[in-house]
């Protein structure tokens, strides 16, 4: 009886060993795979997640909400249309061209499928991190997801989900939820859902090609902000003459140097703007009717000098770091006013906040710019007409040099007419965007235009001492 209670007490511990052993197990597993679930949780699994959502271009606003774990606060960035006009709330209304972009990522919600259920629990929302960024019930600051909704006409919700973290060892999956479900998924998704203010406009300040560019003008001057009056430095005229660039007042020996000349252009094409601020309503009505000072107020004149801006006791506008003039062969030219640094990163920099300009909030890396745009009548002075027009009703056989010479008049004549058409509706049209925005530029873009005559003007390689 000894011996057979002695062998039962034995099996009972193998029997514990092996199911301690298989509990161990069954814990490693649901570490790799997550929660055992019942099966009715994989029901729905591969269906899409907004089968009534049909039409992308249905999509009227998006919104994304963002859960800033520093701070603990949710950011939220929208992109929406306003009687026909797409804007950015969140950067004073500004215009976003985000018709395509918001029709593209629409398409892309339309596709998500309900790929793989990982857990229904609402403890693991947290390490897939898919809380909800609104959750003000959520104790924790992180694994807090990026909330995603798509609004139709009148408001009405065509998509609403919660996008978390990458699923380990797929990365092209990424954790979804929605946020009135606790259902989590591993989900294929492929969109690029930006919050970037600069991804949804048209950054492309100066509507110029490098290679039309016929003229630039330096000007190197400093305002005293009292007086209004102005100490000229220097006034640097570039000029293009075929493939070569002159300066004015250039020394014997000395030449412009090709390659730094290509870098400023370069410059001037690929200029961006990283943020903007809304002038006020008496400095845009005063540009768009071209008119003096004497329409603006004092909170108009304050405002411009906040951002490093002046008239002159003669009326003319200026700016504390200089301007810079350039000419294109379409008959535009354009003035870039330099005005104070911006402070701070982010929102400081794309929207403003009072940080952008207080100088002990951090260091500066951004930069004022005030744009304007004219036709270039000078540069394009009226070709003359021809003497009659007897021409028209001859063949060429009947012409006589005199008639030949009207006609290739009046083809010199017509083209410049069309040039310059195009040349004043192209200024209207750049004029009416930018007389309502102080725009914003990185320190890189005008270390690279804020040039003086020595950083362009060199002495010739055989001159050089």
């Amino acid at each position: 009886m000894g011996a057979t209670m002695t062998a039962t007490v034995g099996n009972n511990k193998t029997t514990l060993i092996f199911s301690a052993g298989a509990l161990a197990l069954a814990v490693f597993a649901f570490l790799l795979s997550g929660p055992t679930v019942t099966p009715d949780a994989f029901l729905d699994q591969g269906e899409e997640f907004f089968p009534d959502f049909k039409d992308p271009n249905s999509a009227t606003t998006l919104e994304v909400i963002e859960y800033n774990e520093e701070t603990g606060e949710a950011k939220p960035f929208k992109v929406t249309n306003q009687d026909g006009i797409w804007t950015i709330p969140s950067h004073h209304n500004h215009p976003a061209d985000g018709k395509e972009r918001l029709a593209k990522t629409a398409a892309g919600v339309m596709g998500i499928i309900k790929d793989d259920f990982r857990t229904d629990n609402v403890s693991d929302h947290e390490q897939c991190g898919v809380i909800d960024p609104l959750d003000e019930t959520a104790l924790s600051l992180t694994g807090r997801g990026k909330r995603v909704t798509l609004k139709g006409p009148g408001g009405a919700i065509l998509a609403d989900f919660i996008v978390g973290g990458d699923v380990p060892g797929h990365p092209s999956f990424r954790f979804v939820r929605r946020p009135d479900e606790k259902r989590v998924y591993a989900v294929r998704i492929d969109i690029d859902i930006s919050t970037k203010f600069v991804d949804w406009i048209d950054d492309d300040l100066l509507v110029v090609d490098k290679d039309r560019i016929g003229q630039v003008i330096l000007h190197d001057y400093s305002v005293d902000e009292r007086s209004g009056s102005l100490n000229v430095r220097d006034r640097v005229k570039l000029g293009l003459n075929d493939t070569t660039w002159s300066a004015d007042n250039m020394p014997k020996g000395y030449i412009v140097d090709s390659g730094k000349m290509r870098n400023l252009l370069t410059a001037l094409d690929e200029l961006k703007i990283v943020g903007v601020r809304p002038k006020p309503e008496g400095i845009t009505a005063a540009l768009k009717q071209a008119d003096s000072t004497r329409r603006m107020s004092t909170a108009d004149l304050l405002s411009l000098q906040n951002k490093g801006f002046f008239f002159t006791r003669t009326g003319e506008l200026k700016s504390n770091e200089g301007e810079l003039e350039l000419a294109t062969d379409d008959a535009l030219r354009y003035t870039l006013r330099f005005g104070e640094v911006v402070y701070g990163a982010g929102e400081d920099v794309s929207a403003g906040t009072e940080a952008s300009d207080d100088k002990s909030s951090g260091t500066g890396a951004n930069r004022y710019l005030f744009l304007s745009c004219k036709v270039a009548n000078e540069n394009f002075p009226e070709p003359a007409k021809p003497a009659n027009r007897e021409f028209e009703n001859k063949t060429d056989s009947l012409l006589t040099d005199a008639d030949r010479k009207n006609r290739e008049l009046d083809n010199l004549h017509l083209v410049w007419e069309s040039t310059i058409i195009r040349a004043r509706e192209l200024a209207d049209e750049l004029n009416s965007r930018y007389a309502k925005w102080y725009y914003v530029i990185s320190s890189a873009s005008f270390e690279k235009l804020d040039l003086k005559r020595s950083d362009l003007v060199v002495a010739k390689a055989d001159d050089k001492s």
